[in-house]
């Protein structure tokens, strides 16, 4: 198993992010994979059973967000995996908690891309920030829309800025600088992580295949909602399975 390095840890406090290449097991992509599609080709019969062909931002063969927790006992295993568990500790401290997850599924959508954001943007309060696990589970390029990454030095803040509403796509916007970022170009089985304060977006994927991310969050506590009264998304420890 791959071991968290001193500087991955380094880099993550001075720039907020650090990417290990093809650190997954054969057999965890291959389970993450396969519950992808099962998740998707549910989701379509869905659309089927309503007549529908969009639910929520999940339009049929072009783009999915689907949340596997409660689904899938083969993702909730990789979720509480040694290697995530080493991740989130190595980023976040002894005892981390599973804070939210999803897949990430981009077909050839030419001209589809999400800007500048930071993830902690879109919780409108103040909490801690969290880390969030960008697991490539297809080979990814600047031309399937990968992730780009704005180190803090560049981005010129390590602190949640104010996001803007784009009105054209509908994105929370809160870089506007012209530094292009870092592309992710890495093999499938590879997992980009960054803090949930730094700022990222992703390219449109000009490909015919499908290009899909499982995306893992952790955070240091527990993330509330607004009045404390119960966790925002998720919340189980990390260290109790």
């Amino acid at each position: 198993m791959p071991h968290i390095k001193p500087e991955h840890v380094a880099q993550f406090r001075g720039e907020g992010f650090f990417v290990l290449e093809s650190v997954l097991p054969a057999r965890d992509l291959g389970a993450l994979r396969g519950e992808c599609q099962r998740l998707v080709l549910e989701r379509d019969r869905e659309m089927d059973r309503l007549g529908v062909d969009r639910i929520d931002l999940d339009h049929r063969g072009s783009r999915y967000f689907i949340h596997a927790y409660g689904k899938s006992a083969a993702v909730e295993q990789f979720l509480f995996s040694g290697l995530m568990a080493r991740i989130a500790q190595a980023a976040l401290g002894a005892d981390p908690y599973l804070f939210n997850e999803q897949y990430v599924v981009k077909a050839a959508e030419r001209g589809m891309k999400f800007g500048w954001h930071q993830d902690s943007g879109f919780i409108p309060y103040a909490h801690r920030p969290y880390l969030t696990c960008w697991v490539a589970l297809d080979d990814v390029t600047e031309t399937n829309g990968t992730v780009y990454l704005l180190p803090y030095s560049r981005a010129g803040t390590r602190e949640v800025v104010e996001h803007v509403h784009d009105e054209e796509t509908n994105d929370l916007i809160g870089y506007f600088g012209d530094d292009p970022g870092d592309p992710v170009i890495v093999p499938a089985g590879s997992i980009a992580c960054f803090s949930s304060t730094l700022f990222h977006r992703s390219g449109p994927n000009t490909t015919d295949r499908m290009r899909r991310v499982y995306l893992a969050q952790y955070s240091a506590e527990p993330i509330l909602s607004e009045d404390g009264s119960r966790p925002r998304h998720l919340a189980v420890p990390l260290n109790r399975h």
